[in-house]
């Protein structure tokens, strides 16, 4: 990574700087009560996130009611309509 220095980034990086300290500073009560929950969280929000982000993946199933796009599917759905026709059609032919 090239990073120059110039007045501006120096400016820059110390406002960072000077940003992050009063971060830390006045939200350090807020952190440290939540510190002990963090490794739950994290795991919490592992099945959270795969279950909303991998919803428009194209994964569909023969009975899968999602696929017909009655529910208003998502644009990845739509665009994908074609492909997962033809992967329909060539199951199918299995």
């Amino acid at each position: 990574m090239n990073f120059r220095v110039t007045r501006t980034n120096v400016v820059f990086v110390g406002f960072l700087a000077i940003g992050g300290y009063f971060l830390i500073r006045e939200h350090s009560a807020h952190v440290s009560m939540a510190l002990p929950y963090l490794p739950y969280l994290l795991l919490l929000a592992c099945p959270l996130l795969h279950l909303f982000l991998h919803r428009g993946h194209g994964h569909s199933h023969p009975l899968d009611h999602r696929s017909s796009g009655s529910d208003g599917g998502s644009t990845h759905r739509r665009a994908n309509g074609k492909a997962e026709e033809e992967a329909r059609a060539e199951h199918s032919n299995e």
